[in-house]
C-alpha cells in the first residue's frame, strides 16, 4: 500500500470526525505489517477531557483485532498545515508502532511524511522501567 492510498483513508475517516465544539476534525489510518488498514476519527465530548483523538481510535481497533506490528500511520486535519499527532497519542504510538513512518495531511492537500522519532525526540517507554 502507499502512502496515497493512507492519506485518502485518514480523509475519508476524517469525515466522520465528532468535533462539535472544536470544529477539528481528524482522521487516522494505521497501516499494519501485513498490509491491513484500520481507521479512526477524533470523538469529542463536552468536557474535553473525555475526548478521544483518531490516531488512538485507530490504534485500538487494531489492538482489539490482534495486531501488533505497524508500518505507516496517516493523519489528516482540518488544519491549512500538517499537524502532527497530540503528545498523547505520540506515546502511545510509540509504545505500540516504535519508529513509525507518519504522514501528515492537511484540509488543503498539503502533505509531509515524519518519523515518530522526529516529532518525540526522547520518549519514555519501558527500558525505564
Amino acid at each position: 500500500m502507499d502512502a496515497e492510498y493512507l492519506a485518502e483513508r485518514a480523509l475519508a475517516a476524517r469525515a466522520n470526525a465528532f468535533a462539535p465544539f472544536s470544529k477539528f476534525k481528524v482522521g487516522a489510518a494505521l497501516e499494519t505489517a501485513n498490509g491491513k488498514t484500520y481507521t479512526g476519527c477524533n470523538v469529542e465530548n463536552a468536557t474535553y477531557g473525555l475526548t478521544v483523538c483518531a490516531e488512538r481510535v485507530a490504534l485500538w481497533k487494531a489492538i482489539s483485532e490482534g495486531e501488533r506490528k505497524f508500518t505507516r500511520l496517516a493523519v489528516a486535519t482540518s488544519s491549512p498545515h500538517p499537524a502532527p499527532p497530540c503528545g498523547a497519542c505520540r506515546q502511545l504510538l510509540w509504545e505500540f508502532c516504535g519508529d513509525l513512518e507518519i504522514v501528515l495531511v492537511s484540509a488543503e492537500g498539503r502533505r509531509e511524511t515524519r518519523s515518530l522519532a522526529s516529532l518525540f525526540p526522547e520518549p519514555f517507554d519501558r527500558t525505564f522501567l
